[in-house]
């Protein structure tokens, strides 16, 4: 007999979210993992004594981390989502039959609370990662990528004279000249001034966002120009687990933002008993600063440097003691000044007109300038050691492990984390919504490792390697033991 469904609404009914959501469900499992516990104290200074309840701090911060969970950035998609799905209900702690938070909300909230709020629950996610056998710390591969920022290209406006601004001086002069019996300066010839004005070339030093002051003008070969922010991210290399994020001007260099990197990546694991050893990066972080910032925290750098880089001049001596090269016919370059380029400090050794002009190699050698110039790193010496460096196999090696590191970890904040754009204005903000989309990116790495005990973490598996070379002490084995039974 063939079947047919009836639906008729009941006035009255008993159900319980508990009752539906299954056991294994990715927000139920969730719950009882995070401890949001600290939100009630470490957001009290935000609020008065009187007045009307705001949104409970912890629901906040649960709403902001579905948003990137499933990619869902925009404040009305998270609350939309979030009424229509059972288990995110479950997991805010409200039933079906209650009205969510307002979307608004959840916008002037994320502005009220500082970016500690957000670090704390980062810092949290991080521990549980180093103590489910996630992360090593010894080896970190450091990159970054541009964020689009919540401004359009036609906001942009001169930083200390406005195009109208000098319409408007010219037209005033003319009413004075006009006042004085002189001709008005014709239309014509405001048109031409104006043009002249919209064809200057912006840049970040001559222009700024009105609706974003903080976002940056930045391109990518191919791609048109955009304002963006530049966000720094540093993973681990034995199980891809972001173990910091921030967020920098778009007109920052790499090589300029490391040092700051690298000091919060030290102090996040630091925290947890894990020490840096090794340092991947790509060549726009070489510089000396760079290279400087690694040695005095005594830490490997594997950094190729810039492309066409030599550790020899052919037919050119450099004589360190004096600082300067000696050219095949007897020649000094000596050192004239020092230029950076992007944060990267460089000397400039230049010959005399006079040395050179009665040189038989000056046209091949100096060309049409007369002289012959040498660009060299302010930090040689660690520069020609990081070339040696990565000559080796173990530096091949290396570039290889950091581009199949840290660059897919950026592909999927990107695409997947809710990354690809911050809907937020202010440099403040975009850091916030940085570490939300890492705080997701590395609860589903966690979760997933929680949901098979069985299956080891890569450190604890590289533990057990370890220990199984010594198979006569039964302390090791009871190690190995207790990390399988859980």
């Amino acid at each position: 007999m063939q079947g047919k469904k009836s639906y008729q609404e009941k006035l009255f009914m008993q159900f319980s979210l508990s009752d539906h959501i299954p056991e294994d469900n990715f927000y139920r499992r969730l719950k009882s993992t995070l401890d949001f516990s600290y939100l009630y104290r470490s957001t009290s200074k935000y609020y008065g004594k009187e007045g009307q309840k705001s949104i409970d701090p912890i629901v906040f911060m649960k709403l902001m981390l579905v948003g990137y969970l499933e990619n869902q950035v925009s404040d009305r998609r998270i609350i939309a989502t979030s009424r229509m799905r059972l288990d995110i209900l479950y997991f805010l702690g409200y039933d079906i039959d209650e009205e969510l938070p307002w979307h608004s909300t959840l916008s002037r909230t994320r502005q009220l609370y500082g970016e500690d709020e957000f670090l704390i629950l980062f810092k949290q996610v991080l521990k549980q990662c180093i103590d489910n056998g996630l992360v090593s710390g010894r080896r970190q591969a450091v990159d970054s990528v541009f964020v689009k920022a919540n401004a359009a290209m036609s906001s942009m406006v001169e930083r200390d004279i406005l195009a109208d601004a000098g319409i408007y001086a010219q037209e005033l002069k003319a009413a004075e000249e006009n006042m004085a019996g002189t001709p008005a300066v014709s239309k014509d010839e405001k048109i031409k001034n104006t043009q002249a004005v919209a064809t200057v070339k912006a840049t970040n030093k001559t222009h700024v966002s009105k609706s974003d002051p903080d976002a940056g003008m930045s391109v990518k070969p191919g791609k048109i120009t955009k304002l963006n922010y530049l966000s720094q991210v540093s993973v681990d290399t034995a199980s891809h687990v972001i173990t910091n994020i921030q967020a920098f001007h778009a007109d920052k260099g790499d090589s300029q933002c490391f040092k700051q990197v690298l000091d919060n990546t030290i102090k996040n694991l630091k925290k947890n008993g894990l020490t840096i050893s090794e340092i991947l990066a790509d060549t726009a972080y070489s510089s000396g600063n760079v290279l400087e910032a690694l040695a005095a925290n005594n830490i490997e750098g594997y950094i190729p440097n810039p492309c066409g880089y030599r550790i020899e001049r052919e037919g050119f001596i450099y004589e360190k003691e004096h600082d300067r090269y000696c050219c095949p016919q007897g020649a000094y370059l000596t050192l004239r000044r020092i230029r950076t380029d992007r944060g990267r400090p460089l000397k400039i050794y230049r010959s005399s007109v006079k040395d050179c002009r009665q040189c038989p190699l000056a046209k091949s050698c100096t060309g049409s300038t007369g002289i012959k110039s040498i660009e060299d790193s302010v930090s040689k010496a660690l520069n020609d050691q990081m070339h040696q460096r990565m000559q080796s196999k173990k530096g091949r090696r290396m570039a290889r492990l950091r581009g199949s590191t840290v660059e897919p970890v950026l592909g999927t904040l990107i695409n997947f984390a809710g990354m690809k754009q911050v809907y937020t204005k202010g440099i403040k903000l975009a850091n916030k919504c940085m570490i939300m989309a890492s705080i997701a990116y590395n609860l589903k790495k966690l979760m997933k490792v929680m949901a098979h005990p069985r299956i080891k973490a890569p450190v604890l598996q590289q533990k057990s390697k370890q220990l199984l070379r010594f198979p006569f002490t039964s302390a090791k084995y009871s190690f190995i033991d207790s990390y399988t039974a859980q």
